[in-house]
């Protein structure tokens, strides 16, 4: 279980990877890369979720440049979304 407090840091994915993980970062705007801060992408999710998200579980950088989440809702089960770096957005599934 990951406290979502400690995720504003991340290991970005290895250098040999298409799509390198964003760098985290405090800063309240988008990076030079136009990518949201890793805080603001799961600010979104818990804004657009509210009170039914109950804790995340996972955040990964996935492949195809997007963030992976994973997290429990408030009846216990585990739902996982992809969200696009650059919005803060759900990536239809």
């Amino acid at each position: 279980m990951i406290p979502a407090a400690s995720l504003a840091q991340t290991t970005p994915a290895p250098a040999g990877d298409a799509a390198a993980a964003p760098a985290a970062t405090t800063a309240a705007t988008t990076t030079t890369s136009g990518m949201l801060p890793l805080s603001e992408v799961i600010a979104a999710l818990e804004a657009r979720v509210g009170a039914d998200l109950q804790q995340i579980e996972d955040v990964d950088w996935d492949d195809d440049g997007y963030w992976e989440i994973e997290y429990r809702n408030a009846n216990g089960s585990e739902t996982e979304v992809k969200i696009d770096p650059t919005t803060g957005e759900e990536r239809p599934r």
